[in-house]
């Protein structure tokens, strides 16, 4: 041991900084660990003075999250929007606003005129799952989950996370709605889908903890949606009620892991969801997010959650076509969330819990556990500090939508764009001033394309690179007529490149294209023509139309997605995303192919 020791002395003599920089670690150490006792002790203090000076209606308020208007345009002080927020704010207490988006200017004012409305700090929501973009106008607009799973890289989940949060915060947002935990493993999920990093439970948590650290590291409250998770599912809960008839083994193994990695990375929120468990539930046709077997009993109980529990918006049909608002706020209550997210009437909520309290259902302390969460998230984000609850409007043109985030947001694309398929070998296509392209842009549907025109990019770039390119948009409102132009058109081509957009969207209930779309793309495919496919949003198209010899996958349907699609099939970047799904009975999760 003698000679061992020596060494160790010897360096340590000749390098007195290896001991100095030990001593100082430990030091550092214990002094952040007193930091944080002492700000946790702030934060208790602040808690426990702010709820000894509420009114019972006021502790009641704080449960409430009603949503701001619908278009986050500019409003006037005295706006039928703005008085009915501030009665919302003045009357009923409410402990947060969810904003829809809008103009980040308009949106940001709006923000710091509600903080100053109330008394109490606000949580100010937003679903900013595929960025900021996403609802904000100018902001960045990153690509969905499933894009990140396919790039592979969980490093570039968590720079995601740091920019959204960067972004929002700059607007006023303190609370980002996502990410998602779901374990998509149902290919005709029509509402999770390319929202989910994918099919494996590991790897999705991965990806999951990487987004939290990068959200809550740059000030912004996480939240791991939708509980107990919404992967396997054909039903769109803002329809109807899902139905998920599992066992609490099978939960255990699919469903539950990605949540445990986010109550492990301390994930402050967690999201509920009205999809109905038979064999978890006894009550027949109630939703999770009314099921204290599921709220309390496996998340709080059982995962030990500590963090903040939010019901998805009550307005989804899974609540409103089944339960009354009152009846649908007081099952959530007693179920043990603690925040009351789009509550239908924000009148009728406040009054049903106050009634509830008054009769002896539901008791004070109850309420008070919930406001504590609610404050205690309030003070760990320093909302009491007036520099941390308002935002300087000014400063949003140097902190949102930069060029920088851009050209991040294009990477992703870049690296997550999947060559599944290319049986005939006619990719990369090569450029010319003579080849006859035809490009078809499939849409499953004409409307209800909120983020703008489709396939404005991918026509503009393929263009540049194929003068003599045409470009045709067929939909679900497509003529026969028009249906049999197209075929006239593609007997003239020399190329055919058909896009299909397919949008995973609230409220849209299904991800298929219909049957006259699909005969009329697998006619192109069948002739002998260089014939390639990509799917823009769900990467299950294939399933439907298994026959197709060329299959490309962007996993969304934004500009950037396109720019990557077009350079992909003409040879400018490679192909380096690998599916993070299956395709049942074609390829396995992990398949991509390189060039």
């Amino acid at each position: 041991m003698a000679p061992c020791f020596r060494r160790v002395y010897d360096h340590a003599v000749k390098r007195p900084t290896f001991i100095a920089l030990l001593l100082l670690a430990a030091t550092t150490t214990f002094a952040a660990n007193r930091g944080a006792h002492r700000a946790d002790h702030r934060v208790d203090q602040w808690v426990e003075k702010t709820i000894r000076s509420m009114t019972l209606d006021e502790k009641i308020g704080q449960m409430l999250f009603p949503s701001g208007p619908p278009s986050g345009g500019f409003r006037s002080i005295d706006s039928d929007e703005l008085n009915t927020m501030r009665r919302n704010i003045t009357e009923f207490h409410v402990g947060g606003y969810h904003t829809f988006g809008g103009d980040p200017a308009a949106v940001a004012l709006v923000i710091n005129e509600l903080q100053r409305m109330s008394r109490v700090p606000l949580l100010i929501t937003a679903d900013v799952e595929g960025g900021p973009g996403y609802v904000l106008f100018g902001a960045t607009r990153l690509p969905l989950a499933m894009s990140f799973g396919a790039a592979g890289d969980p490093q570039l989940a968590y720079e995601a996370a740091k920019l959204t949060a960067q972004e929002v915060r700059a607007i006023g947002v303190n609370v980002d709605l996502y990410p998602v935990v779901d374990v998509n493993n149902n290919p005709e999920n029509p509402v999770i889908n390319v929202r989910s990093y994918g099919q494996d439970p590991a790897r999705v948590s991965e990806f999951v903890r990487a987004y939290i650290r990068g959200a809550q590291e740059n000030g912004v409250i996480a939240t791991a949606k939708h509980f107990p998770g919404h992967g396997d599912v054909a039903t769109d809960s803002h329809l109807q009620m899902p139905v998920l008839d599992i066992s609490r083994e099978r939960m255990n193994a699919l469903e539950l892991p990605p949540f445990r990695a986010a109550i492990a990375e301390e994930v402050g929120a967690v999201m509920t969801a009205h999809i109905n468990l038979p064999q978890v539930e006894p009550e027949k046709g109630l939703p999770s997010t009314m099921s204290k077997s599921v709220v309390t009993g496996i998340l709080r109980d059982e995962l030990q959650f500590q963090g903040l529990i939010i019901t998805d918006a009550m307005t989804m049909g899974g609540v409103s076509k089944n339960f009354a608002p009152d009846v649908a706020t007081l099952r959530a209550v007693e179920a043990g969330v603690d925040i009351v997210l789009f509550p239908p009437s924000v009148e009728t909520s406040f009054n049903a819990i106050k009634g509830a309290v008054a009769s002896g259902r539901i008791t004070e302390s109850r309420i008070d556990a919930s406001v504590r969460r609610i404050l205690a998230a309030k003070a760990r984000l320093d909302l009491q500090n007036s520099k941390n609850r308002f935002t300087d409007p000014s400063r949003l043109m140097s902190l949102v939508g930069t060029r920088e985030h851009k050209d991040f947001a294009q990477r992703v694309a870049d690296a997550a764009v999947t060559l599944v398929r290319d049986d005939r070998h006619v990719l990369p296509l090569k450029s010319s001033p003579d080849t006859r392209l035809v490009q078809i842009n499939v849409l499953d549907t004409r409307a209800g394309w909120r983020e703008g025109v489709v396939g404005r990019v991918n026509s503009a770039e393929l263009s540049k690179r194929f003068p003599r390119a045409v470009t045709v948009q067929v939909d679900d409102q497509s003529t026969p007529a028009e249906l049999d132009d197209v075929r006239k058109l593609v007997q003239l081509a020399d190329v055919v490149v058909v896009n299909g957009y397919i949008r995973v969207a609230a409220f849209k209930g299904s991800i298929a294209l219909t049957n006259d779309e699909m005969n009329l793309i697998r006619e192109i495919a069948s002739s002998k023509k260089p014939f390639v496919f990509v799917s823009y949003g769900s990467p299950f198209v294939l399933t439907h139309l298994p026959e197709l010899p060329s299959y490309v996958v962007t996993y969304d349907i934004t500009p950037a997605a396109e720019m990557a699609a077009t350079r992909a099939i003409v040879g400018e970047i490679p192909f380096r995303g690998h599916l993070p799904v299956s395709l049942p009975g074609l390829f396995p999760v992990g398949h991509g192919l390189t060039q």
